[in-house]
């Protein structure tokens, strides 16, 4: 059994925690997957930074609007009733707490909640903001979408953020393709592992004193 799923399995997994009236943003990235994956017959109303509220799915071949874009300049579709306002407006919605949610990538998420996904403070690096700080303080939760590890296999989740942050405490749970975190008051709590990863595998990974909120079962249905 793999200790891990793919984006694609994570992001259908995320789609499953957002209950329906809520407004969301997906963030750059992997994040936007979401979007695809979303249950039929549910009103989840997605917001884009660059002025959209009513974003559908990705499109089919052949059916591309070139107008119709997100704030990764990907191609999106619009459901009835969405609309289209200034790019100003879209920030007032987004610092005045009108957002339920937003799903973020990260560099790094510390045990407290800290996030830092816009720059990682290498000389060579490119920081890129976009509306990552405004997402992180404005909505209501923020949920962060991640591989567990770096390419050169460092943990993502950390005791204190080397990088520099996005926001302070400001991150609710982190979807990983092995686990699923939620930040809580004594530490960060395991409430959910993929495959075959246990929470001794992710202390180890982590090397944090992980709280070990999994039920009896693991996502699959066989015995932890």
């Amino acid at each position: 059994m793999s200790a891990r799923i793919d984006r694609r399995a994570l992001a259908a997994r995320i789609a499953q925690d957002i209950p329906e009236g809520s407004i969301v943003n997906l963030g750059i990235g992997a994040p936007t997957l979401i979007a695809d994956y979303l249950p039929d017959g549910l009103e989840i109303i997605l917001h884009t930074e660059n002025g959209l509220l009513g974003m559908g799915p990705a499109p089919e071949a052949g059916r591309v609007d070139p107008d119709l874009i997100n704030a990764g300049k990907q191609p999106v579709t619009e459901l009835v009733g969405a609309a289209y306002f200034h790019h100003a407006d879209s920030f007032g919605m987004m610092r005045g707490g009108h957002l339920d949610i937003c799903v973020l990538g990260a560099f790094q998420v510390s045990q407290r909640g800290d996030l830092a996904n816009w720059h990682t403070g290498g000389a060579d690096a490119i920081p890129a903001v976009g509306g990552a700080m405004d997402l992180a303080i404005g909505a209501k939760q923020v949920f962060v979408m991640t591989d567990l590890l770096t390419r050169d296999g460092a943990s993502k989740i950390v005791d204190e953020c080397s990088y520099p942050l996005t926001g302070r405490r400001c991150v609710n749970r982190i979807y990983t393709d092995r686990a699923v975190f939620d930040v809580t008051d004594h530490g960060l709590a395991v409430t959910e592992v993929f495959g075959d990863t246990t929470v001794d595998d992710l202390r180890e990974i982590t090397r944090l004193d992980l709280v070990d909120a999994t039920p009896a079962t693991t996502s699959t249905g066989s015995p932890a």
